[in-house]
């Protein structure tokens, strides 16, 4: 759960609509400077489903002890993290090998990343990215990937991710770095253009000259009691669209 307090309260996004905001950064994703995602559908699929372990886990995200709010996806422990990616690959492999290793590449990363500041779970989580690693050498070879077309893969959906990230979470400016482009490794500044929807990228990544992508959240009012309230308000409350205009 990504949980983005304002001053009426919070906004409440799934894992997967995040995820879907990825996925349609992905489809437009490409141009005379930056590489497209090659299958453009099966990337794209695995960036618009990439977090589709947290399907059940955001339904009944807890409570967070220091915000009265839904748990956001920062505050889980290692257990809870593998639990949510140990089995996500496979959700996506009946669908689109490709889509698999996007899920897979993702997941491993996320783990590295927590290994480095992990005081717990490192033995897991090492033998978890081992796992991963296996699988996508195996996907790599059926798939007739090379290393570096793989890099690329896992290149371009965290740099989806951390765009969706940022706009669902208000993180403005924002910078991503080691972004693919044909002529190496640059990084994409994102911008507010005066508007809270408004955006700006540079240098421009996509086949578009402008791109309108959206995600749903819940609206929670603020502070609650306990997890029963909580839980109650999230079901309650109604989806609300949010809507982001990207341009040159």
């Amino acid at each position: 759960m990504l949980v983005r307090t304002d001053a009426d309260g919070a906004l409440a996004i799934g894992q997967l609509s995040h995820a879907w905001l990825s996925g349609q950064l992905a489809r437009a994703w490409g141009n005379d400077r930056f590489p497209a995602p090659d299958p453009r559908e099966g990337i794209a699929l695995g960036a618009e489903q990439h977090d589709v372990g947290w399907a059940l886990f955001d339904l009944q995200a807890g409570l967070s002890a220091e915000t009265g709010l839904p748990r956001s996806f920062l505050e889980l422990s290692a257990k809870e993290h593998l639990e949510i990616w140990s089995g996500a690959p496979d959700r996506l492999r009946s669908a689109s090998a490709h889509a698999a290793l996007v899920v897979s590449l993702h997941g491993s990363s996320l783990s590295e990343l927590r290994l480095h500041g992990a005081d717990q779970g490192n033995e897991e989580l090492q033998r978890y990215v081992e796992r991963e690693r296996e699988r996508q050498a195996s996907l790599r070879a059926a798939l007739a990937l090379s290393e570096q077309d793989t890099d690329v893969i896992r290149r371009q959906m965290w740099t989806w991710d951390g765009l969706s990230l940022a706009l669902c979470n208000g993180w403005e400016p924002f910078t991503a770095r080691d972004v693919p482009a044909l002529d190496g490794l640059v990084e994409i500044e994102l911008r507010r253009t005066g508007t809270e929807a408004s955006f700006t990228l540079d240098p421009w990544p996509f086949s578009v000259s402008a791109l309108e992508v959206r995600c749903e959240a819940r609206r929670l009012a603020g502070r609650y009691p306990d997890e029963q309230a909580m839980q109650r308000a999230l079901q309650d409350a109604d989806p609300l669209t949010l809507a982001f205009v990207l341009s040159a």
